[in-house]
C-alpha cells in the first residue's frame, strides 16, 4: 500500500503526531511519502522516521511574543510560490492521501479531484465542541486552509460528537512525578518572555525548551535545545507542564496525568478553545498571561487527574485503512471511546453512540 501524507510543520505538535502515525504505518508495511510545509527544512529535527521527506514553504502564521501578527502574516505569504508548489505535487499511484492540516498537498489533491483523509485536531472544530471567538471567517478558514474530503477530528473528549481520542506516543521512559519539577514549552514566546517570571520561584526546577544551540543552566532554570528524547524524558519525570494551548503536548500530559498550565497564543481561536476545553474537563488551567501572580497561584496546586491512558489510536486508524479502506468510521469511533479507561467529568454530554448514529458522518 502506497500513501502520500502531508503534515503541517509549524510548531512541533503536527510532526509529533506524524511520528506516531509513521511508526504504525511502518509496522503495517505501508510505503509512505511525506510532505511537510510551514518552516525551513533546516529547522526540523528528529526526522529519521520520515525518510526522504519533501518540504515546501506552505502557509503559516507569524507570531511575536506569543501573539499572532496578522499584518505580517499577510505580508510574508507568498501566494505565487504556494501555487507553484501545489501544481508541482505528483499525486499519481497512491492508494490513500492523508493530510494533517497541510495546505500544499491538500490543495494539490483538491485541484486534482482526489479523495483526501484528514486526520487532525483542527477537524474536531467542525462539530459542537468548546469554542472561543467562533465566527464565519474562522469556520471558513478551518475548512479551506487545508481542505480534505473525509475529515477525522481528534480531541481529549468526544463531547457527544463523532471525533476520536488523541494520538499519543508510547512512552520510552518511566512515568514518575518529581515534586516541583516542571517542563516549560512555549514555542511562540522567547526566553525574555519566560525566564524573568521563573526567577521568582527558586524552590522549583524549570526545564525550558527553546530553539537554542546548547543547553545552559541558570540555577533552577535549565534551558534546553529541542530534542525529542530529552523532551520526553523531562515530560515523563515532571510534576507539571507549562505550555501553549496547542493540542499534542497537552494530550501527552493528560495521558501521563501531569498538571497543565496552558497559555493560548493571543488571536489564535484554536488555542483559546483548547484552553477553555481543558478547564471545562478539569484537566488544566488557562493562563491569559504568564505572569508571576498566575504562577504563584498555580504552582502549589495538586495534580488534578490520574493518567488518562488513551488507547492506541494510530494503530487502530492504520488497521481501519488497511482492512476497511477508510470506511465504517462509526465502528472505529465506538471502539476507541469504549477502550478509553478513565472517564472525564463532562457536564451531561450527549451519549456518544447516539450522537454517532445521528451524525451525518463524513
Amino acid at each position: 500500500m502506497r500513501i502520500l501524507y502531508g503534515v503541517q510543520g509549524t510548531g512541533n505538535g503536527h510532526t509529533t503526531r506524524a511520528r506516531i502515525m509513521a511508526k504504525a504505518l511502518a509496522d503495517a508495511g505501508a510505503q509512505v511519502d511525506w510532505i511537510f510545509s510551514g518552516r525551513e527544512r533546516d529547522n526540523y529535527f528528529d526526522m529519521q522516521a520520515f525518510g526522504d521527506f519533501k518540504t515546501y514553504r506552505g502557509l503559516t502564521f507569524v507570531t511575536e511574543h506569543g501573539k499572532v501578527r496578522y499584518a505580517k502574516t499577510l505580508l510574508t505569504a507568498n501566494l505565487g510560490q504556494l501555487y507553484h508548489d501545489v501544481t508541482s505535487v505528483n499525486l499519481e499511484g497512491y492508494d490513500f492521501i492523508i493530510n494533517d492540516f497541510e495546505p500544499v498537498s491538500a490543495w494539490a489533491a483538491k485541484r486534482a479531484g482526489k479523495h483526501v483523509i484528514g486526520i487532525s485536531h483542527q477537524n474536531a472544530f467542525f462539530y459542537d465542541i468548546p469554542k472561543a471567538d467562533d465566527n464565519i471567517f474562522v469556520r471558513w478558514f478551518m475548512r479551506n486552509f487545508a481542505p480534505v474530503s473525509q475529515p477525522i477530528g481528534l480531541h481529549w473528549h468526544h463531547f457527544g460528537q463523532p471525533i476520536l481520542p488523541p494520538l499519543v506516543e508510547a512512552g520510552q521512559h518511566p512515568n514518575i512525578v518529581t515534586p516541583k519539577h516542571y517542563l516549560v514549552y512555549l514555542p511562540f514566546a522567547g526566553l525574555d518572555d519566560i525566564v524573568p517570571q521563573l526567577r521568582h520561584f527558586p524552590d522549583y526546577e524549570f526545564f525550558v525548551y527553546q530553539p537554542v544551540s546548547t543547553a545552559t543552566d541558570e540555577g533552577h532554570i535549565h534551558i534546553r535545545p529541542f530534542s525529542r528524547d530529552g523532551f520526553q524524558r523531562d515530560l515523563h519525570r515532571c510534576e507539571g507542564v507549562i505550555c501553549s494551548a496547542g493540542f499534542e503536548l497537552p494530550s501527552e500530559a493528560i495521558h501521563l496525568g501531569k498538571k497543565i498550565l496552558a497559555q493560548p497564543v493571543a488571536g489564535q481561536m484554536e488555542q483559546k478553545s483548547n484552553a477553555i476545553a481543558l478547564e471545562k474537563l478539569g484537566l488544566g488551567t488557562m493562563a491569559t498571561t504568564l505572569d508571576v501572580a498566575t504562577l504563584a497561584r498555580w504552582l502549589p496546586l495538586n495534580t488534578p487527574t490520574s493518567p488518562r491512558n488513551y488507547p492506541d489510536v494510530a494503530k487502530a486508524l492504520v488497521n481501519w485503512l488497511m482492512a476497511g479502506g477508510g470506511k465504517n468510521m462509526e465502528q472505529l469511533q465506538q471502539q476507541l471511546w469504549q477502550e478509553e479507561r478513565r472517564p472525564i467529568n463532562n457536564p451531561q454530554p450527549k451519549p456518544v453512540l447516539a450522537a454517532l448514529k445521528n451524525s451525518a458522518g463524513f
